[in-house]
C-alpha cells in the first residue's frame, strides 16, 4: 500500500501547515550540515512539497534540488520562483540525476511512507549513488518506543484563509507486525464566501522504527549511522520522542 493522496491534496497542503515552523526546522538542518561539514553547498531534498523547506536552505547559501512525485505540489513550488532550488518530478525509490550532492535530506517524515523493505533499500541506495564521498543523509522518522508507549490518537486540526477552512479528522489504524499505523484522515474544504463544502478523504500508511533496525538498513546501503537524536532539539531518543532525526554518512 502506498499514500492515497486526492488531487485537491497541493491546493490546501501549505494553509493546512501554516503553522508548522519551517525556518526552526531548516535552521536545525543547516546547523547540523554546518557541523559536519561546514563546506557543503548542495543539497538533495527528498520529499519537497510545495518547497518550504528549500526556499529556508536557499537563503543560507545552499544549491537545492528538489525531488517531489506530486506533479500539483512541484507547480506550487515553481510558481514560488526560489532561488537556487530545482524541482524534479520523480519518486524517491527511483531516480537517476546524473548528479552528486554533498548532503541529502528528507524532513516530514516522508521516509516513514516507505513502509516496505525493497523500498527503503532501493531509496537509500539511490540517495547513496548521489553523494559525494563521506556524503550526508539526514531525515526523520516516526521513532517505534515512542508509537507503542503513547498509541496514535484520533486528531482533529482546523486552519481557515480568506478563502476557505480547513477540517481535518485523522483516525489511526495500527498494524503491529508491520511497524505501520495507517492514518485516515477524512478533509472538509469549506468555502467561505457560498457556504458550500467539498469532503475528500486519504489513507497515508506511516512506517516507524527502531535505532538498530536502522543501523542494519544504513550498513546494507553503504552508509554509517552516526547519529540519532530528538528532531530540533537533539536530547536523546526516548518514549516521548515522536519524531527522530536520523544522520547517516556514506562510507
Amino acid at each position: 500500500m502506498v499514500a492515497n493522496f486526492n488531487n485537491n491534496y497541493s491546493m490546501y497542503y501549505d494553509l493546512l501547515y501554516k503553522d508548522k515552523n519551517y525556518k526552526a526546522e531548516a535552521g536545525y538542518v543547516v546547523q547540523v550540515i554546518r557541523s559536519l561539514n561546514a563546506n557543503a553547498t548542495t543539497i538533495l531534498e527528498l520529499g519537497c512539497g510545495t518547497g518550504n523547506h528549500a526556499a529556508i536552505l536557499c537563503q543560507e547559501g545552499y544549491q537545492v534540488t528538489g525531488l517531489e512525485r506530486s506533479a500539483d505540489m512541484l507547480a506550487i513550488a515553481n510558481e514560488k520562483a526560489i532561488p537556487g532550488f530545482n524541482a524534479v518530478h520523480t519518486d524517491i525509490t527511483h531516480f537517476d540525476l546524473d548528479a552528486k550532492f554533498d548532503v541529502a535530506i528528507s524532513l516530514f517524515h516522508v521516509v516513514s511512507y516507505l513502509q516496505h523493505n525493497e523500498a527503503l533499500v532501493s531509496c537509500f541506495n539511490a540517495v547513496n549513488s548521489h553523494l559525494n564521498a563521506k556524503g550526508l543523509f539526514i531525515f526523520d522518522v516516526w521513532y517505534t518506543p515512542a508509537v507503542n508507549h503513547q498509541q496514535p490518537a484520533t486528531r482533529v486540526k482546523r486552519m481557515d484563509d480568506d478563502f476557505i477552512k480547513v477540517t481535518r479528522f485523522a483516525e489511526p489504524e495500527i498494524h503491529t507486525n508491520e511497524n505501520v499505523v495507517d492514518v485516515n484522515y477524512e478533509i472538509i474544504i469549506q468555502n467561505k464566501a457560498t457556504g458550500l463544502s467539498e469532503t475528500y478523504y486519504e489513507n497515508h500508511p506511516m512506517r516507524h522504527f527502531c535505532i538498530p533496525e536502522l543501523e542494519i538498513l544504513a550498513r546494507l546501503t553503504g552508509f554509517e549511522l552516526i547519529r540519532s537524536e530528538e528532531f530540533q532539539t537533539g536530547r536523546l531518543p526516548g518514549t516521548d520522542t515522536w519524531g527522530v532525526c536520523f544522520i547517516l554518512q556514506k562510507i
